[in-house]
């Protein structure tokens, strides 16, 4: 099986209680990815995406772009391997 682009990103900031994780849903589906988002006990979004690099890469960014008055640090943690996620959901 092949290996597709994966992240997991980290968001901080006002990030919570904000419609992150809906906002982060809506996006996905403008892109061809798959993965989830998720809040952190540490006042964080956790997102875990994967697909083409390029399409990975655009999703945050968009994501970014949607959000950024409510971000304000994001730490991507960047690699291949075999898919793991099918669609994307709010966990």
């Amino acid at each position: 099986m092949s290996q597709v682009h994966h992240e997991s990103v980290f968001f901080s900031g006002h990030v919570q209680g904000v419609g992150f994780r809906f906002t982060a849903l809506q996006v996905a589906r403008e892109f061809e990815v798959a993965g989830w988002v998720r809040n952190r006990a540490d006042g964080r979004v956790e997102l875990s995406v994967e697909g083409e690099a390029r399409e990975v890469e655009a999703f945050v960014a968009a994501l970014g772009e949607r959000m950024h008055g409510y971000i304000r640090k994001t730490e991507r943690l960047a690699g291949r391997r075999i898919p793991e996620h099918r669609g994307f959901a709010i966990a």
